[in-house]
């Protein structure tokens, strides 16, 4: 006798009838905490879970319980449907009511509060992230969409920055080691700046980014930090600790990489700037000049004024002592042999002698 094989679809619809038969699990109430919120048009999903389970979710009239949020602690009311399409068991929910706060959230909650008291959030204990980012540090898994975003936004914004990757376990036991390590190996390492980066996921998911241990570790790191995980709605203590929180692995890379273009622009502006001062010292320093020299040329103008008029005195002077200036009165002067007489004893009477006048002279002589 062979062996009697069915179709996967024979399979999916066995499974079906025996949950559609069973009569104890219509419209029956599961509690659990809620992880994993995600409301897509009017339908919402999400899981309860407890310690050792998780269920999936499905609330076709989503808008109605849009209060519901992740680490809440519910009563759902519904019947189990097993989709044979998709080969996936969902809970169908027609009721939701709020049954206390979940343990993970509490848990979430009181860590938060606590590293706050003692100051790990504070704005002023964070580090800038420096302005010109040559080389960044990646602390996330080698695999998957993560890290290839991160290199492409950063290619796309400058592609002379280094990425260095140090391969982390993101998720699940050992997790927490494996992303300390990773900090432990850039804190001697040259990076300028450390993102921290996973996907996103439920509150399971993300749940070693909310550990004391990482967080304290974060905030004793000599580097600027980034934390990138999860997606813009998700929020972990890693994300309160870091120095900055990129909504995104994507984010994150921006928020450090500083566009090319962005850099050109600015060192266009500080050249514009600048150049503005230094028109303004020339424009200063020549109007001084200006004025230095206005000065000069009005002292120059004075002191040769009082110049001439000292030599104009001298020359006054001067001319009254001038012999020729006295011929002009009509006096003449008498030379006998290129000597001047002043007196009649004073001339040879055997001689002649020259009677100057203003315009010429003559020949004179004693007479016996």
């Amino acid at each position: 006798m062979g062996e009697v094989v069915i179709t996967v679809s024979q399979l999916a619809r066995y499974i079906k009838q025996i949950f559609d038969a069973e009569e104890l699990l219509f419209n029956i109430s599961v509690s659990g905490e809620v992880s994993g919120v995600k409301l897509v048009r009017d339908v919402l999903y999400f899981d309860i879970k407890d310690d050792n389970a998780l269920l999936p979710c499905v609330c076709f009239i989503g808008k109605a319980f849009s209060f519901l949020k992740n680490g809440d602690k519910v009563i759902v009311k519904g019947t189990p449907n097993y989709y044979v399409k998709g080969g996936r068991l969902n809970f169908n929910v027609s009721k939701i009511t709020p049954f206390g706060v979940g343990d993970i959230y509490q848990n979430f909650l009181l860590l938060k509060e606590k590293l706050q008291k003692e100051g790990l959030f504070d704005s002023e204990r964070k580090k800038p992230l420096p302005k010109d980012v040559k080389r960044i540090g990646v602390i996330s898994s080698e695999t998957g969409a993560v890290i290839q975003d991160i290199i492409t936004v950063t290619r796309r914004r400058n592609s002379s920055v280094d990425i260095v990757l140090y391969p982390a376990k993101v998720q699940g036991e050992g997790a927490v080691k494996s992303i300390i390590a990773g900090l432990d190996f850039f804190e001697n390492y040259n990076v300028d700046v450390v993102i921290v980066a996973r996907g996103g996921g439920s509150m399971e998911d993300l749940a070693e980014f909310n550990s004391e241990t990482l967080a304290r570790r974060i905030f004793a790191f000599s580097k600027p930090i980034v934390s990138a995980v999860g997606h813009e709605t998700d929020f972990t203590i890693c994300d309160f600790v870091a120095d900055v929180r990129g909504a995104t692995p994507s984010v994150g890379a921006e928020l450090v990489v500083q566009s090319l273009q962005t850099q050109k622009e600015l060192f266009a502006r500080q050249c514009g700037r600048v150049k503005s001062l230094m028109d303004l010292l020339v424009s200063k320093n020549k109007s001084i000049l200006e004025n230095n020299m206005s000065n000069i040329h009005s002292l120059a103008m004075s002191y040769s004024s009082e110049l001439k008029y000292l030599l104009s005195l001298k020359r006054a002077k001067l001319e009254k002592l001038n012999p020729y200036e006295i011929l002009k009165l009509g006096y003449a002067r008498i030379e006998q042999d290129g000597k001047v007489a002043s007196s009649v004893n004073d001339l040879d009477k055997d001689q002649e002698f020259d009677i100057i006048f203003k315009d010429g002279k003559i020949k004179g002589a004693i007479k016996q």
